[in-house]
């Protein structure tokens, strides 16, 4: 068999291919969504805010002239400090079904961990929370969304058979979006406002939220802080996720709580589904990935649930019942039929909810793998 030549990424041209390469490998998944490429090199190139606390190298992987897999390492500086750890992340991670090459790709992300005196690997991961991270472990062909990452089984059988453990799960669940709040919830829900002097926010305007962004992240990091590795998004951050990504949001489904000090408390964010969209974009806005992209946006049957969280001072008062609840108003109201969650921690508050008081399916459990360097 021919050599499998590791090279590092370091022109536009590479960075094209590292780009491209999972959606030439993944071409014929049904359930494989291409990310938009002018996204991904935001994410790979110094225009990402978190390379001001990162370091990156992106490698790929060749054989006989053709690349066979890809894989970015990532050190994290912030999050190392932050839980007090060395590690070396890996992300961006696909290889064709070859135990060589992926065990190839690996190894290039151990010595670079090495070489920067890290003493443990694990992912998959972004470089923010709000990055796509962690791999499906079941149900392998369900049904992903935008902010997911796609992978076969095979990936988890590498990874486990290299000695990498489960350091973390997700859930992920499918529910009907259209299924009537319950009345004893819904009286239950007005007496928590009551109590509290919280009210629910409702956007008529787009300039009206724009107040209450940088709370919103505030809030988020706040509420995120004690989830698996999560690192706070720094200003820098935040100012670019509210230029790229609040003049798209659905008001209608952008649910934010606050005390009555105007303090923003909890949130629920969610998204019109954008997956068959992207897949006819085919990873690029032109000459017709706009049409499919605005098209969604304003005709849709789908959602996703796309963040959620309450301020730590105000858990386990029931605020996540009520920004739920106005979810499922606005979904029946919509005629959404059904609502799709990213990954959630197992076990965490949101999950309790979905489970206690809705009609949820589960639809696939993900995890992320570490590793000791030794």
């Amino acid at each position: 068999m021919a050599e499998i030549i590791i090279k590092t990424v370091e022109s536009r041209a590479d960075l094209k291919k590292f780009i491209a390469f999972p959606n030439r490998l993944f071409r014929e998944v049904p359930s494989y969504i291409p990310p938009l490429n002018s996204d991904e090199r935001k994410l790979l190139t110094d225009k990402n805010p978190s390379l001001e606390h990162c370091s990156l190298e992106l490698f790929l992987a060749w054989r006989d002239g053709q690349v066979v897999g890809r894989v970015a390492a990532i050190i994290n500086r912030a999050v190392n400090e932050h839980w007090n750890k060395k590690a070396v992340r890996f992300g961006w991670f696909d290889f064709v079904e070859d135990y060589d090459v992926f065990s190839a790709l690996l190894n290039k992300v151990v010595d670079y961990g090495r070489r920067h005196s890290m003493n443990e690997i694990e992912g998959p991961f972004g470089f923010t929370d709000l990055d796509k991270e962690c791999w499906a472990i079941d149900n392998f062909d369900a049904r992903q969304n935008m902010s997911t990452l796609y992978n076969p089984e095979y990936y988890v059988r590498f990874i486990e058979r290299a000695g990498y453990e489960i350091k973390c799960r997700w859930q992920q669940y499918a529910m009907p979006a259209n299924q009537p709040v319950p009345d004893k919830v819904a009286r239950l829900n007005g007496l928590i406002m009551e109590k509290y002097h919280i009210r629910l926010l409702k956007f008529k305007r787009r300039k009206e939220i724009y107040p209450y962004a940088v709370k919103f992240f505030h809030t988020l990091n706040s509420s995120f802080k004690d989830l698996y590795d999560f690192v706070p998004l720094t200003d820098r951050e935040i100012e670019v996720y509210i230029k790229e990504y609040f003049p798209f949001i659905n008001l209608d489904f952008c649910h934010f709580i606050v005390d009555q000090d105007d303090n923003l408390i909890g949130f629920g964010l969610s998204v019109p589904d954008l997956s068959d969209a992207y897949k006819k974009a085919g990873g690029s806005l032109f000459p017709f990935g706009w049409y499919h992209l605005l098209k969604a946006l304003r005709k849709f049957d789908t959602i996703d649930l796309l963040l959620n969280g309450v301020h730590p001072d105000w858990q386990k008062r029931g605020v996540h019942s009520i920004y739920y609840s106005e979810m499922n108003i606005k979904a029946i109201e919509h005629n959404v039929h059904t609502a799709y969650t990213n990954p959630q921690i197992i076990g965490n508050e949101a999950v309790k909810v979905w489970e206690h008081q809705y009609n949820v399916t589960p639809l696939m459990q993900r995890a992320v793998f570490g590793k000791k360097i030794e």
